[in-house]
């Protein structure tokens, strides 16, 4: 017998199921007990004969219940315990190798398969040609067989994000049901977008090239836009109109400078502005130019906003250099930057005073940030940045804080081996969500107006990994749940809302630019 209202427990919490069984019995020999003392004439718990009063009824279940309630309410948590205990192990036997997160080191292609037996087997066993050693006689064999399944459970977690291809346009979500428009097509990989005030889309090629997309799908290319570095994540990249753009006509772009060093190429995240004439962006002034510039090719960060004051931001990434660039405030590399419009340095940015540090910094700690917008509700800056293997991050932006790369992380390197130790730190920030398995955010949203009323306030985030548009559901500045939409749409690499209160989003390879439009 199972106490009624004794919840049902997933695989692997044998513990609590036991005790909630026992915990049944019991109650049931109880009662049984009872029951013989009802038909016995000389027994002291016959009930009716002896006219028991309710009070001593009382008396005598009261610490049969209260050892009932302990069974219930102390021994589940054996379970819990467990899990904790696995991990120490593993932090004690594999973190060295294998990184903090054991959520984040299972998100790999496995040499000798994913189940259960496998797992226990690999561990068991080692594997000598890779270097890892036989922990059978180290760790006890119940212990591995644990590890083995909390890692098939957390693989499950990975599976998640496998779904089947759209089979049209018209996908439903929780609380409502979207139809796909197609605004513009034939491009590689449309990185930024921004509607102007008379309906039609400014639009960015990673290639380098800047289309103006009306209504009915055309596209003009505009001249005179910077020549740019299309190479690895390089490019043609985010692009935002001046909160007084009707008036001023100012057009803000992100892209990879570059320059010849020596015998190769190095590169930098710069930031110009311009104005579109005659299909020419002409006018134009760079108002920013990462330093120093480096020979790599990725991590560029490169999203734009502008908040209610008119500050500019946008984001660096740290250019593949995290030994060097993110903790260092002497350098542009790996942080979140505010100017004004023209490009000048506000007196009250975090680190003016000291000449050594780089007075356009506002936050720093960060990887790759790409994505970045403003909640004109709050006032709350909200950043987001890719990790490694594991560790995308969803953080709030305060000014002069450090959010920690690489000191801290939830992830770990691509191949494996763990880049810190540590995922919290005195003096470094938390973010707010982080996604193992990495879900490669690319393009964010607040969700607006009044077209979309089960999303309004939600963040809406691009996966480039699993092909997805990601929801946060939103209550109170916190995430309290996500919902995966528009599964299998392409490498989603932006998301905006327009001017016109649609939400728009764009996926890469090939290159198309969609409107969510509400059915």
């Amino acid at each position: 017998m199972i106490l009624p209202g004794c919840p049902a427990y997933r695989p692997g919490e044998y513990g609590r199921l036991f005790y909630c069984k026992a915990a049944g019995v019991m109650f049931n020999a109880f009662i049984q007990l009872l029951n013989a003392g009802a038909a016995c004439k000389n027994c002291i718990f016959k009930i009716k004969n002896l006219g028991m009063s309710t009070k001593l009824k009382f008396i005598l279940i009261l610490p049969i219940l209260g050892f009932l309630s302990f069974m219930l309410t102390e021994k589940p948590k054996q379970h819990a315990d467990t899990e904790e205990r696995i991990k120490k192990i593993y932090a004690e036997y594999c973190a060295g190798c294998h990184g903090e997160k054991m959520e984040a080191f299972v998100d790999r292609r496995w040499k000798y398969g994913t189940t259960k037996e496998a797992i226990s087997a690999s561990i068991a066993n080692g594997s000598i040609d890779f270097g890892m050693p036989a922990y059978r006689g180290i760790i006890k064999e119940k212990d591995i067989d644990r590890m083995a399944e909390l890692m098939v459970s957390y693989i499950k977690d990975v599976d998640q994000y496998k779904m089947k291809r759209p089979a049209n346009n018209v996908f439903k979500s929780q609380g409502m049901t979207i139809v796909l428009d197609t605004i513009a097509a034939d491009m590689r990989s449309p990185w930024g977008f921004t509607q102007l005030p008379d309906g039609n889309y400014l639009i960015t090629d990673i290639t380098g090239v800047l289309y103006l997309v009306d209504q009915h799908r055309n596209k003009t290319v505009i001249k005179n836009t910077p020549k740019v570095l299309d190479e690895g994540q390089g490019g043609l990249m985010d692009i935002e109109l001046h909160p007084d753009y009707a008036n001023n006509e100012w057009v803000y772009m992100a892209y990879s400078k570059f320059r010849t060093e020596g015998n190769g190429t190095v590169t930098s995240t710069a930031i110009i502005r311009g104005k579109i004439r005659n299909n020419e962006f002409t006018d134009q002034q760079e108002i920013f130019e990462a330093q120093p510039y480096t020979r790599t090719r990725h991590h560029y960060g490169s999203r734009i906003m502008f908040d209610n004051k008119g500050y500019l931001f946008f984001s660096v990434g740290e250019r593949g250099r995290e030994r060097e660039f993110p903790q260092n405030t002497v350098t542009d590399n790996g942080k979140i930057h505010r100017l004004h419009d023209d490009g000048s340095i506000p007196k009250d940015n975090p680190f003016v005073n000291d000449k050594k540090n780089r007075g356009s910094i506002y936050s720093y700690g960060h990887r790759n940030p790409q994505g970045l917008i403003f909640d004109k509700t709050t006032g709350i800056i909200w950043e987001h940045e890719h990790g490694p293997r594991g560790g995308d991050e969803l953080n709030i932006i305060r000014k002069g804080a450090n959010y920690g790369w690489p000191v801290i992380s939830y992830g770990i390197n691509y191949d494996g081996r763990p880049i810190t130790d540590i995922s919290e730190k005195e003096g470094m920030e938390q973010p707010e969500i982080y996604w193992i398995p990495s879900i490669a955010p690319s393009g964010m949203a607040m969700v607006t107006g009044n077209r979309y009323p089960a999303w309004k306030g939600d963040i809406m985030a691009g996966s480039l990994r699993f092909m997805y548009l990601n929801r946060c559901v939103m209550k109170d500045n916190k995430v309290i749940s996500q919902e995966k939409l528009l599964p299998n749409i392409g490498r989603l690499r932006n998301v905006k809302m327009g001017n016109d209160g649609y939400l728009y989003v764009s996926v890469e390879r090939p290159g198309l630019v969609f409107r969510l439009r509400p059915q």
